[in-house]
């Protein structure tokens, strides 16, 4: 519909014209009819005069003399407009008014629409209608007095955050001066430490125990002795124990016997104390070993196992003399088994120290890693240093983190057993069945995984960490690996020696070769950087040598600074250089490479070619995956996130890249470290540098889970042993039923143990 098809419609003749100094009297003279707190609504759609509006307030209503003023204005902005018309809408004010709709956008940004003429009587307001009565209209809004606490709070937050978005963009620009954009331009970011206060509070590390801090070679000797012969003392015992297993399933299960032993029990169980004893004498150093511990007050899972074995030999031996009328058989073949399976997890166990001795003991001078408290944003983190490795032999001899868990479930566990004893024999007023009652609670209660926990996913991670170049020093140096830790990454990591070459060399000016080389290697020699060998064969190659530079300073926009000679000396890369107003030639703005400005002058460049080893991308993603923060404590300038990322397609964004300052400060060597030992390395790179901290980390929570499920599973047998043996169930407690309730509980271990390694 075109725009006369709408005037003729509205009974427009013509559109009148306004000023725009008539368009703001009116706004300001409407603005001061309104009230502060009033809040009107904007209506979106021409208004209807379906509803007669209400009365205003009386202090609204307009002033008599205005109105002539507003004619006369109105006479002055349209003279074809017909007087009598006007008369005809004041006389009618009941008649709907012409819409005119170039006022439509005016009236929605500039001003609310006004009331129209009160009627001489007031009339009540009629109550808003739903929007399918109203014809679609829009609902006005209720007043504040109508509206709730939280809609009037509502109301005020709006309110600001209008006034707000209002003022946000008044001091664009304003601030960004030449050198403010040149530092975002060409400084890279840097991540800053939270508050202190924020920092979660420091766990205190358990110290090693008074040991003998022998050297990794005299203890690699030690715990080399006879590991061989193990082997063949767990074959033998596994063959014996699945003899004897059978000997107990074959009367209950009518399987095969030789005529023999068919309906002989008092000899089959002769013969399952026989094979109970020899399986003890091939296992004997574990057998001791618990003993040992139940003597000195520092009883473990495997004194259980020992008194278990003891037990059953003792009610083999005393069956028929105090219960004959039991047709059962003894626990012999799982007590067989369970010193089989300590003895595998002991030599499982030698054999990772003995792997970790022999890497520890490789170089004479390697590399350690310790877990510093706080070392940055309020985290502990992995450092790594060269040093002796002073306490490494106390640390591997100590007691493992199994055992720990151990010495406090073994004392209850023994307690429960003897207590459930007595009360399924005497306090049943059966005392001849005490042995009985005591070698089923021992024999549930001894654990197949009691050495398995620890020995398993330990030797399998030191035979990992000795192809990359680490060993572990034992339990103490992963005792504190869990939770937020971090670890810190040097230019040796990334790029270790040999990854970096020199693609070429372009000297500009009159300066001279050995003074371009000299100097640029001096201060790259000041600052500690990885590129420190490059340039010293460069310098070797060149026949010059280094100067005595002073004032040395680094800067955050990726370079160094010194005075030689009384010239001042800049070294860095490009964007350093436009940050220093150093003139660069046209167009160029090499990423890789060190430019050297002598004087202001530009006075060389070294570009410089960076090849990423295969082992760093999965050792980054490693650390990540473990909620291990990567942190780079680097001092060559041209390695930065955005470096790694774009050219090397690293996880840079979840790296943490501190100040200048404090990269200088968390890669000095002669900063303080731990006195506990977590690992020792003997190559350079961050492959085994994360192995290390990953390995570590997850043995700490595979161990400790490994070993609650023992420790649960050792008391869920004990309290199912005292059950049957209270109600003198001998169908239900049977050897077969009990192996199956054993060897249920060794499949969380070996899942776990698996589970250490994948990473």
């Amino acid at each position: 519909m075109s725009k006369d098809e709408e005037m003729e419609l509205d009974g427009v003749d013509e559109l009148p014209t306004f000023t725009l100094e008539e368009i703001l009297a009116e706004y300001a003279l409407n603005r001061e009819k309104e009230e502060p707190d009033e809040i009107r609504p904007i209506p979106m759609e021409p208004e209807q005069d379906q509803r007669p509006p209400s009365p205003p307030p009386a202090a609204q209503e307009p002033e008599p003399p205005e109105e002539p003023q507003k004619a006369e204005e109105m006479e002055a902005a349209s003279p074809q407009a017909p007087e009598p018309e006007k008369e005809e809408e004041e006389e009618k004010p009941e008649e709907k008014k012409p819409f005119r709709p170039y006022l439509r956008l005016l009236r929605r940004e500039s001003e609310p629409p006004q009331p129209e003429e009160p009627s001489s009587e007031p009339e009540e307001p009629e109550p808003p209608r739903a929007p399918e009565e109203d014809g679609g209209q829009v609902t006005p809004f209720p007043s504040r007095a109508a509206e709730g606490f939280f809609a009037r709070k509502l109301g005020d937050l709006r309110r600001r955050a209008d006034q707000y978005a209002e003022h946000m963009f008044e001091d664009e620009g304003t601030e960004e001066s030449e050198e403010v954009r040149q530092a975002e331009r060409y400084i890279p970011g840097v991540d800053q430490e939270e508050p202190e206060e924020d920092a979660p509070p420091v766990r205190r590390r358990r110290q090693p125990p008074p040991i003998p801090d022998l050297s990794p070679q005299e203890l690699f000797r030690r715990y080399d002795k006879g590991v061989r012969g193990v082997r063949w003392r767990i074959f033998l015992s596994l063959v014996i124990s699945i003899l004897a297993l059978y000997l107990s399933f074959a009367t209950g299960l009518r399987m095969p016997l030789p005529p023999v032993l068919t309906d002989q029990l008092p000899l089959q169980r002769m013969i399952l104390a026989g094979m109970l004893g020899v399986v003890m004498v091939l296992t004997l150093d574990a057998v001791l070993l618990g003993l040992l511990h139940l003597i000195t007050l520092r009883p473990e899972l495997d004194s259980i196992v020992a008194l278990a074995c003891v037990a059953n030999l003792a009610d083999a031996l005393l069956m028929d003399k105090l219960t004959p009328e039991m047709v059962r058989h003894p626990f012999c073949g799982l007590s067989a088994l369970a010193l089989t399976f300590l003895l595998w997890g002991n030599y499982a166990k030698r054999l990772g120290l003995r792997v970790a001795c022999r890497t520890a003991a490789s170089v004479t001078t390697p590399y350690l890693v310790t877990l510093d408290e706080r070392k940055w944003n309020g985290r502990d983190a992995y450092a790594k240093w060269s040093g002796e490795p002073a306490g490494f032999g106390r640390q591997i001899q100590a007691s493992d983190g199994a055992q720990r868990i151990f010495h406090v479930a073994a004392p209850l566990l023994l307690v429960g057993c003897l207590l459930c004893a007595v009360l399924s024999s005497i306090g049943r007023e059966r005392p001849n069945e005490f042995v009985w009652c005591l070698s089923a609670n021992l024999t549930a209660a001894s654990s197949y995984s009691a050495a398995l926990c620890y020995g398993i996913p330990w030797g399998a991670l030191a035979q990992r960490l000795a192809k990359s170049g680490a060993a572990l020093a034992g339990w103490d140096g992963v005792t504190s690996t869990g939770g937020g830790s971090s670890v810190l990454l040097s230019d040796e990591d990334l790029f270790p020696p040999g990854t970096v070459q020199l693609n070429g060399i372009k000297i500009f000016g009159d300066f001279s070769v050995d003074r371009v080389v000299g100097s640029t290697a001096t201060l790259i020699r000041d600052s500690g950087s990885g590129l420190d060998k490059l340039f010293h064969d460069l310098l070797r190659a060149q026949g010059t040598v280094y100067r005595r530079a002073t004032n040395f300073c680094c800067y955050e926009g990726g370079g160094l600074s010194g005075d030689i000679r009384g010239e001042q000396i800049l070294v860095g890369t490009a964007s350093f250089m436009h940050l220093m107003d150093v003139p660069l030639p046209q167009g160029m703005h090499v990423k890789n490479a060190v430019f050297c400005a002598i004087g202001g002058e530009l006075a060389g460049l070294f570009v410089l070619k960076y090849t990423l080893n295969g082992a760093v991308a999965p050792a980054l993603h490693a650390l990540i995956r473990n909620h291990v923060v990567p942190v780079m404590a680097t001092r060559d300038f041209n390695i930065t996130p955005e470096m790694l990322r774009q050219r090397f397609k690293l996880p840079a964004d979840h790296m943490e890249y501190p100040a200048i300052e404090r990269r200088v400060e968390l890669s000095d060597p002669n900063q303080e470290h731990s006195a506990i030992l977590t690992a020792v390395l003997c190559r350079t790179g961050v492959d085994p540098f994360t192995e290390a901290a990953v390995g570590g980390k997850r043995l700490r929570r595979g161990v400790r889970a490994s070993a609650g499920f023992a420790v649960l599973g050792a008391t869920l047998g004990l309290l199912l042993s005292f059950y049957l043996t209270f109600l003198q169930s001998y169908t239900s407690l049977t050897p077969g039923n009990l192996l199956v309730f054993l060897l249920m509980w060794l499949v969380p271990t070996f899942l776990i143990s698996d589970w250490v390694n994948r990473y």
